[in-house]
């Protein structure tokens, strides 16, 4: 999870680029920031998928084989 501070920066140059004035370095700075918080929420959303499991209302695992064979590479690393 990326750390308030970078959150906070984050935020801080995107109002600062509606008004047009972010100098060079604070483009490669927000575009570095962007690329981490995005590989962040990937990560997040990879971890959530595989602890998930899918039970439909008779009670059988409906899981999705894509996410059983993700869940089964998570098991062997």
């Amino acid at each position: 999870m990326l750390d308030k501070k970078k959150i906070q920066r984050l935020n801080d140059l995107a109002k600062k680029a509606k008004s047009g004035a972010l100098s060079e370095e604070e483009i490669k700075e927000q575009s570095a920031l962007r690329k981490e918080y995005l590989q962040n929420i990937r990560q997040s959303f990879t971890n959530q998928l595989q602890s998930m499991t899918v039970i439909d209302p008779k009670g059988n695992d409906v899981t999705p084989e894509k996410v059983k064979r993700m869940q089964q590479r998570n098991k062997k690393n």
